[in-house]
């Protein structure tokens, strides 16, 4: 089973955005205020219980708690922030995401092969 690792901070940010260079990058940026994001927290927790792609670092946003994170997440990647967003990151760039109802365990299994 993959793990999610939450980012406290921006250097945390940075050098995990760094390292999506040689590995890609699953950013989930979580509200731990909205019931859409708790779904959206249990869809991504069964994804990694199920048969997770292992090549990928799984770290996790609160958006509450950490917003400068989040804030310059979004700033560094370019994507508009959105919670609960899923981020797919390669070479610091943005791959692939999707946000709210769209996080699913399924459609997180079919698109992060």
């Amino acid at each position: 089973m993959a793990t999610m690792t939450r980012l406290t901070t921006i250097e945390q940010l940075k050098a995990a955005l760094e390292a999506s260079h040689d590995r890609p990058l699953f950013l989930f940026k979580h509200s731990t205020r909205c019931p859409i994001s708790a779904a959206a927290f249990q869809q991504v927790t069964s994804y990694l219980e199920d048969e997770p792609n292992e090549s990928i670092d799984y770290r996790m946003i609160y958006v509450v708690e950490d917003r400068p994170v989040s804030l310059e997440a979004a700033e560094l990647i370019g994507i508009e922030h959105a919670s609960p967003q899923v981020i797919l990151v390669s070479d610091r760039n943005s791959i692939w995401n999707t946000s709210h109802s769209y996080i699913t365990s399924r459609i997180l299994k079919d698109e992060l092969l």
